[in-house]
């Protein structure tokens, strides 16, 4: 409790906690002081305060804010969000949670007709895909590096789903995908820089013309990847767990098949080493893998690389025209046209179980099925399906409980372990620091040995280059990110608290100059993140980006699908098979609502042939 002396009568918000202000109730002085107000934290983001322009401090520490805040979303716009949807029917899905994963599922699931309720606990859909407004500045909330918006193939995914819905976005093409700053060697006094441009000969041109004598290398390394993503692109993506699928498309398209079926077990460091023997160069590839998986090359399975190294070429990156936070709203726009419903704030405490043979509840994991959730304020909402766009911890160890816990998420914790979350700064500048020619995407590490350390290596993205309109006339917008680990973040006083992420955003303010000299002069706007606030708005244990590999996977089938061992409950996104990324949590969502339609009788499916492939899938994957 904090008190300040004010003038009765007006409302303010005072907080030490200045990440607080926008998620804020408007404030009344009690009846009984006619000189204070009594003010109290507040954690629940929804109410937003009309704040005065006050401004108090304590201890050098900023605990009031002024009125020029952009509240995001508007109240106008909170107003008209659909809190509400039936209890009284069994929906063919329920989906906790509005993540890409989610609506994807959604998206293709309502376009087969499927009766689908999706529920958000927050007040925009696309969670580390959403984005938020502060004067004048639009800022994507995590990645601007958009793949899946091509016109060609299958791998396309971003576009298709929102065909699925009846939607398409206009798009701008980014000449590069990342430009590398690295650090420096006898080899480079200057530092290893590489381009990684839109096309694939320029690339591997620049990074051979660094590392001549493995031209050849560079050139058989890529060149298989590419092998693995022309045969992913040659067929329809749709569940890795349906038998019937995988028989079409292996008639279809054998050579392709048989070709991700050699490399199904196969990790990203094993195929570079075949080829590959320079040991900086090796380090090099496993940064490529990092920035995307945020684990090196020997823990990323190389079907999940062959689609990311190639996609930048053939589809491109792309940045969607409004920003990243349009392709969520796009989605969700499209999913309730075609019959389907969104509630927001709609915060789900708890998936309710049964036992298959009685009906009764179940006490245990075997015989159980899952058949609703229940929310916060005591609704519920039934389905024959329930899908969790969650992390695999807070589905099963929140919304259903340790005392649930099937055998295979028991063995799941043992292969995997939470990847971390970000330190992020979201800055507006002044345009003339970003000289004409400046890449969009960056990558900045000056140690390869601590590479995967907290914030040694910075993600940097300056989307406003290729889109305007998301920042005010004459500025720019600097989206830097770092991984980070929560633990570094809890047990601190406000105080402490405020002043760590002063101190990290400007260490990290500094180390980018390299790459934009005079940064922090043209700084106009800074909101700083840390893996609490990851963690408190898009509701990610430990504000989690996804599982990571414990050891060295089995290629891609350490990793889960979409079914899980309770019946009728299915997860969908990062903690899902193909991992982390927008278009790769978009693929996790063609397989999931696949699977659940063939499931639910609405596509056909071999359902005497299903036991014996989520069998086997099952076994090898727990013997990984």
């Amino acid at each position: 409790m904090v008190c300040i002396g004010i003038p009765t009568g007006t409302s303010v918000l005072i907080t030490d906690r200045p990440h607080l202000l926008q998620h804020a109730q408007t404030l009344k002085p009690s009846k009984t002081i006619t000189s204070q107000i009594h003010v109290r934290f507040l954690d629940q983001p929804g109410n937003r305060a009309r704040l005065p322009n006050l401004c108090v401090r304590r201890d050098g520490v900023r605990v009031a804010a002024l009125q020029t805040k952009t509240a995001w979303p508007t109240q106008s716009m909170v107003e008209k969000l659909p809190l509400e949807a039936s209890t009284d029917v069994e929906y063919d899905a329920v989906i906790i949670g509005s993540g890409m994963g989610g609506l994807a599922t959604a998206a293709q699931m309502v376009a087969k007709g499927a009766k689908v309720l999706v529920l958000e606990k927050y007040l925009l859909p696309g969670g580390s895909a959403s984005h938020f407004k502060r004067e004048g500045f639009t800022f994507d909330v995590g990645s601007s590096m958009m793949f899946g918006f091509g016109d060609e193939g299958t791998t396309n995914l971003i576009t298709k789903c929102l065909e699925a819905v009846g939607k398409k976005m206009a798009t701008i093409p980014d000449p590069t995908q990342v430009n590398y700053h690295l650090p420096k060697s006898s080899r480079f006094p200057e530092g290893l820089n590489v381009r990684v441009w839109r096309e694939y000969n320029d690339f591997v041109g620049e990074l051979s013309a660094r590392f001549p004598h493995e031209k050849d290398g560079i050139q058989a390394f890529y060149d298989t990847c590419w092998k693995v993503f022309n045969s992913l692109n040659s067929i329809e993506l749709k569940s890795l767990e349906e038998p019937r699928y995988l028989m079409q498309q292996f008639f279809r398209n054998p050579i392709a098949c048989l070709t991700l079926a050699y490399y199904a077990t196969t990790n990203t460091g094993e195929a570079a080493r075949r080829y590959i023997k320079d040991p900086e160069l090796l380090r090099f590839i496993d940064l490529e893998c990092y920035i995307w998986s945020t684990v090196a090359a020997d823990l990323t399975p190389l079907i999940n690389s062959g689609m990311v190294f190639c996609d930048r070429h053939f589809g491109g990156i792309n940045y969607p025209v409004g920003g990243v936070g349009l392709i969520a709203e796009h989605l969700a726009e499209g999913i309730t046209e075609h019959g389907g419903n969104i509630v927001y704030k709609a915060n789900v405490k708890e998936i309710l179980m049964r036992e298959e043979s009685n009906g009764q509840q179940s006490t245990g994991s075997a015989g159980q099925r899952a058949y609703g959730v229940k929310l916060a304020d005591g609704r519920v909402f039934r389905g024959k399906t329930i899908i969790s766009n969650a992390t695999r911890w807070d589905t099963f160890e929140n919304m259903i409980g340790d005392d649930h816990l099937p055998q295979g998420e028991k063995l799941f914790r043992k292969r995997y372990k939470k990847a971390p979350s970000f330190f992020s700064m979201h800055i507006g500048v002044k345009a003339d620091v970003l000289p004409p020619g400046t890449d969009c995407h960056h990558i900045i590490l000056e140690n390869w040995d601590k590479m995967e350390e907290p914030r040694e290596t910075i993600f940097l993205s300056m989307p406003s280059l290729l889109d305007p309109s998301l920042a005010p006339e004459g500025h720019h917008i600097v989206h830097a990110f770092t991984p980070d680990w929560i633990d570094a973040w809890q047990g601190l006083s406000p105080e402490d608290y405020e002043r760590k992420k002063e101190e990290v955003a400007e260490s990290l303010c500094k180390r980018i100059e390299a790459v934009i000299p005079g940064l922090r002069g043209a700084i106009t706007l800074k909101e700083v993140g840390t893996p609490r606030t990851h963690r408190r708005f898009l509701s990610r244990d430990d504000g989690t980006y996804g599982p990571i590999p414990s050891r060295p996977p089995f290629g891609m089938l350490s990793m889960p699908f979409n079914t899980t061992e309770i019946s009728g409950l299915y997860c969908v996104g990062d903690s899902t098979f193909p991992g982390q990324g927008v278009n790769a949590v978009v693929f996790s969502g063609f397989g999931c609502a696949h699977r659940a339609l063939c499931d639910l009788g609405m596509e056909p499916s071999w359902p005497a042939v299903d036991q014996v492939l989520k069998s086997s899938l099952k076994s090898i994957r727990d013997g990984s």
